[in-house]
């Protein structure tokens, strides 16, 4: 697919991951090593170990939700969060023990509820029911 982000491409690898190209590939021979990309029955993963990688650094850097990072990737919201959920431990698990890790848990305001429009699927609130 035409216009996605790729680990072919190294341009992409340092904005998503903050690693250089040599370092990303070491951490992708590290991961095959660990088996990180085991043979298994049912449908193969539709991007290779890099890619998925990458998906998951881009995720974690950039806040974006799987609706939007999906795209980016070629593929659907649902495939994004199963590689989420595959990868993740096992990078996670890469830091050494006794290493400092610094998780940004701000929340992001997405709408301003009072000049939301009122929802047509709920009756409006207080309202009496008599």
């Amino acid at each position: 697919m035409a216009g996605v982000i790729t680990a072919s491409e190294p341009s992409w690898i340092a904005p998503f991951t903050g690693m250089s190209p040599r370092q990303f590939g070491k951490l992708i021979s590290a991961l095959r090593q660990e088996g990180a990309e085991p043979v298994r029955k049912g449908r193969p993963w539709s991007l290779p170990l890099e890619d998925r990688i990458l998906l998951v650094a881009a995720y974690w850097r950039t806040n974006l939700t799987l609706r939007q990072l999906a795209p980016l990737f070629g593929v659907s919201k649902s495939a994004a969060g199963l590689i989420i959920g595959h990868l993740a431990p096992s990078l996670a698990l890469r830091f050494r023990r006794g290493t400092v890790l610094i998780v940004d848990g701000t929340l992001v305001p997405t709408r301003d509820h009072a000049v939301a429009e009122q929802s047509k699927n709920y009756p409006p609130r207080f309202a009496s029911r008599g």
